[in-house]
């Protein structure tokens, strides 16, 4: 399911109703690198309440993506939990209560969970908490390496007299 009627639902003011739902929204692209969902679809639940002259919706879903650490990358699998809610109170004449993903009483799921997933991701998408990322000499994977990783390296002239003034 990618779109909702809302007036399917046949609400009345005051009541709500909860529907389960499995989607598959398109594909995120951060940093240049795409980040696909799957292969199984997202499992949420919308639930929707009628106020006085619109809706009201919280979109709550648990997804799975499939990219690359934004560190190390190496392929990796991010969970994403979300919790996002949407107010519609068409002709109200305020732009904060008309939600972007209802359009005629025709409620966008798809795109409503896309963005909301993109919004809930943290900044930098890791492998792992503790990624160390790749050596900036070399460009090893340093997550794969056990114990220390250092290059030898010649010493700056530019700091040839401090030395000697050490020495």
């Amino acid at each position: 399911m990618s779109t909702l009627d809302l007036t399917t639902l046949a609400l009345k003011p005051g009541e709500g109703r909860r529907v389960d739902l499995e989607l598959v929204p398109e594909p995120l692209e951060l940093g240049g690198e795409p980040y696909n969902f799957g292969p199984e679809p997202v499992q949420g639940r919308l639930d929707v309440s009628r106020t006085a002259s619109g809706h009201a919706m919280r979109l709550e879903l648990g997804a799975t993506l499939h990219g690359i650490c934004m560190r190390c990358l190496t392929p990796a699998t991010f969970g994403v939990e979300v919790e996002s809610r949407e107010v519609d109170q068409p002709g109200s004449g305020d732009e904060e209560l008309a939600s972007p993903y209802v359009t005629e009483d025709e409620l966008d799921i798809a795109a409503w969970a896309h963005d909301a997933i993109a919004l809930a991701l943290p900044q930098t998408l890791l492998c792992r908490p503790d990624c160390a990322g790749l050596c900036p000499e070399c460009g090893i994977a340093l997550n794969d390496i056990e114990g220390e990783h250092v290059h030898e390296r010649e010493p700056d002239p530019r700091w040839a007299k401090l030395r000697e003034l050490m020495d």
